[in-house]
């Protein structure tokens, strides 16, 4: 996989292959997690890229993401989707990782909506029932702003107190709250996987803190945030660590089956939430 030695020259030669097909300017970023893909569908979409076409885009390998780029309206508002993300464990870099959030914040959105299926580590917390994410705790090997920094992009030490936005966090629990939705909020750890956690591990996240664990989402908050971006992120529920007593074996088959069963709910708290602004 190609290098990003030059990661401003590849973001605007992205970018100008994008605004060379379009003029539609986005506001607002999403990117849809595993089994998640359904909020495409109330998308009214103008455009679609496929990844494989946009400059230094790297091309997903998860059977269960689609690997489109869509831009359209959703809510009212102008958004660009990535229908289909990217894992360190695929084998790319954390660069390659987050480099479409980069992407999209040169397209010019303000704020950053992220989904993901996550294990849960708080038994309060139940398969099925949503988690909006209010900090996180970074377990992955490798941090995506390792290597030179460009300030063009943001602080070579950029700082994380703030690093989920309280005012998107309190208006998409009311959204829940008023549609009766099962909804928390919590602490997202992120690993590296791409195998799920030993009973030991879970039990470890629970205990340094975490609420829910998952193989993403992480890399490309930290990113958001190096160039201040706003985010929000929710995740389903889609299995059960903790306590190790009830822990069952879970397959993709698995998470899918539950994220699509909890996605309409997902789906009209992002769509209400992004109206709302």
């Amino acid at each position: 996989m190609e290098r990003m030695d030059n990661l401003l020259q590849q973001i605007n030669e992205a970018v100008l292959y994008i605004k060379s097909k379009t003029e539609f300017a986005p506001d607002y970023g999403i990117i849809l997690g595993t089994g998640l893909g359904g909020l495409v569908n109330e998308i009214e979409v103008k455009q679609v890229f496929e990844y494989k076409d946009i400059p230094h885009f790297p091309v997903s390998t998860v059977e269960s993401h689609s690997g489109k780029l869509l831009m359209g309206m959703l809510g009212g508002k102008k958004v660009i989707a990535m229908s289909g993300r990217f894992h360190f464990y695929e084998g790319y870099s954390m660069k390659e990782v987050t480099f479409p959030v980069r992407v999209m914040k040169f397209l010019g959105i303000k704020s950053l909506f992220i989904s993901n299926a996550s294990g849960s580590l708080n038994q309060e917390f139940k398969t099925g029932h949503l988690m909006i994410v209010n900090d996180h705790i970074n377990l992955q090997p490798e941090h995506p702003l390792r290597g030179k920094n460009y300030e063009e992009l943001g602080p070579r030490f950029p700082d994380m107190l703030h690093t989920y936005s309280r005012r998107l966090i309190n208006l998409g629990l009311e959204i829940a709250k008023k549609n009766n939705i099962d909804c928390h909020e919590g602490v997202y750890v992120g690993v590296q996987g791409p195998t799920l956690e030993t009973p030991a591990e879970y039990t470890y996240m629970h205990i340094i803190g975490g609420d829910a664990v998952g193989m993403s989402t992480v890399p490309e908050v930290i990113v958001a945030r190096h160039m201040n971006l706003e985010v929000f992120c929710i995740s389903v529920i889609s299995d059960m660590g903790y306590p190790k007593e009830i822990i069952q074996e879970t397959s993709l088959e698995d998470v899918i089956k539950v994220a699509k069963v909890a996605e309409p709910k997902l789906t009209l708290i992002i769509r209400e939430l992004i109206s709302s602004l």
